[in-house]
């Protein structure tokens, strides 16, 4: 084969070569523009972000009446130039999450809670106008299918909170107690909660001081709910803003090791 041949049939290789690595090239920065487009499509900020979180302090309402938090100063910017506080907390006070170890003697702990059960579609039962008319007003399972007929199927892993209007009680004795100071608050039914279990609910939410209304005797909502490996969420706020369906909430729930629950901050997507 003469030289010039040789020379010929390299440069032929060369720009074949050069003609697949360029479309190879384009290829490529097409599927990440792709890929891009797509990562842009899913990163879309929320329209609006709804707080349910109250701001805690000594003074927020506590089932047993002590202070849920105290405050201490550890470090002083005066003598530091850096502040920090030594802070002293109950784990039921304040918006928090009830685990299932709260209510079970070998339940999963508040650290162990599964992240994607963490954000769930939000269902919102409204009893704001029972009430109105009765402190201890329950969710109850008619209200749940009532939802569901005009709401559609329930979604699976769906966080439900009650709402009642309580919330807005929160600087009130009549948040905590009637006026015999009795505890008196609405919360759920233990036919909704069992109804709920087989729908596969996630969570139970309440704009109350507890899962279980005020006068309950035998916290039958805690006794089943929880052991069942479900957590609950009281103390939620502006419950009012959210339609019934549509808004994903977004649970903060602590992680310290073992613990039965704990303050949190919950927001909601829409």
């Amino acid at each position: 084969m003469c030289n010039q041949c040789v020379i010929e049939g390299v440069k032929k290789s060369m720009l074949s070569r050069r003609s697949l690595f360029k479309g190879a090239a384009l290829a490529g920065a097409a599927a990440a523009a792709s890929g891009l487009v797509s990562q842009q499509a899913f990163a879309q900020a929320p329209s609006r972000v709804v707080d349910l979180t109250h701001t805690y302090d000594a003074q927020f309402p506590t089932f047993d009446g002590a202070p849920g938090i105290e405050y201490e100063w550890a470090v002083e910017f005066a003598d530091s130039g850096y502040q920090l506080h030594k802070l002293t907390i109950f784990e039921h006070t304040g918006t928090h999450i009830d685990a299932p170890f709260h209510f079970s003697e070998d339940g999963i702990s508040v650290d162990q809670l599964e992240p994607q059960k963490l954000v769930a579609p939000l269902a919102i039962i409204d009893i704001t106008d029972r009430a109105a008319q009765d402190a201890n007003a329950t969710v109850e399972a008619a209200d749940i299918e009532r939802w569901i007929s005009e709401n559609g199927d329930l979604p699976a892993g769906a966080v439900v909170a009650l709402r009642s209007g309580w919330a807005k009680k929160v600087k009130e004795a009549s948040f905590r107690n009637d006026p015999d100071g009795n505890f008196a608050f609405p919360g759920f039914g233990k036919s909704a909660t069992d109804l709920l279990l087989k729908l596969d609910a996630a969570a139970i939410g309440v704009d109350t001081l507890s899962l279980d209304p005020g006068n309950s005797a035998d916290f039958a909502v805690h006794n089943s709910w929880l052991p069942a490996g479900r957590y609950g969420i009281e103390g939620l706020k502006n419950l009012e803003e959210l339609p019934v369906k549509g808004a994903t909430i977004v649970v903060g729930a602590p992680t310290h090791r073992g613990g039965t629950g704990g303050p949190a901050r919950i927001l909601a997507l829409l």
